[in-house]
């Protein structure tokens, strides 16, 4: 945890009461005692720094004092077949400290009906799972994460009202990702679409380069989705030059 993130209903008067997970992390894995300082933020809110003013068996009590404003918004949304459950979770978090705005969560044909009703998919288990990343990233902008169990009507209704430049991961092409994106892309909005291990089916390929997409492929190894993501994320941001 390198950034201690709470809701604004939590902190009252600059005072923020602690007795969950982040109370025992402060006092067991920080090992901080009262008068230190520790980094918080306001989720979808600013940052800033805690003293520690009292230390119970039970609970942690810090004033806060927030000075700066949140990080700017994460330019990339991730379009993603929905993967197995286990591979999800990774997923969710990795993305989140790796900067991802936007979970779209679709049903391809490769996609197991299953996988929906997954509990990893419960709206607590999502927001916890993306609070992690946020902690590990030092940032207060909470990802939105959207569901969608067919494919024609995200890609044909969805697709056209989301703002950027769109990106199809699939194997059975020559063109790389710099060929697709240049050296021009600092300040551009990305949706980047990463399908199953199979790969997307001919039919999704065209919908999607019909939506603008433009097609590349990452070498003629066939990577997890999990490492997939994980790696395309990172090149996007050394091609934006960060």
């Amino acid at each position: 945890m390198n950034l201690l993130l709470f809701e604004k209903h939590e902190c009252r008067q600059d005072t923020l009461i602690l007795a969950d997970r982040r109370a025992e992390h402060i006092v067991k894995i920080l090992r901080l005692s009262v008068g230190e300082y520790l980094r918080v933020g306001e989720l979808n809110g600013p940052v800033g720094l805690g003293v520690i003013e009292q230390v119970s068996d039970s609970s942690v009590t810090l004033k806060v004092d927030l000075t700066d404003p949140p990080p700017a918004t994460p330019a990339t949304e991730l379009i993603l077949a929905l993967p197995r459950p286990i591979m999800l979770q990774r997923i969710l978090k990795q993305a989140t400290v790796l900067g991802v705005r936007r979970f779209h969560l679709i049903r391809s044909q490769k996609v197991e009906k299953s996988y929906f009703h997954s509990p990893v998919l419960q709206p607590e288990k999502i927001r916890a799972l993306l609070v992690e990343g946020l902690e590990q990233a030092m940032d207060t902008r909470l990802p939105e994460v959207l569901l969608y169990h067919r494919f024609k009507p995200f890609v044909e209704d969805v697709v056209p009202t989301l703002e950027g430049t769109g990106l199809l991961a699939h194997p059975d092409t020559k063109a790389t990702l710099l060929d697709v994106t240049g050296k021009g892309m600092a300040d551009t909005h990305l949706l980047l679409a990463i399908g199953p291990e199979g790969g997307w089916n001919a039919y999704e390929c065209e919908r999607f380069l019909e939506q603008g997409f433009s097609m590349f492929t990452m070498g003629p190894r066939i990577l997890h989705v999990d490492t997939a993501v994980v790696a395309l994320l990172a090149q996007l941001d050394l091609i934006r030059g960060k």
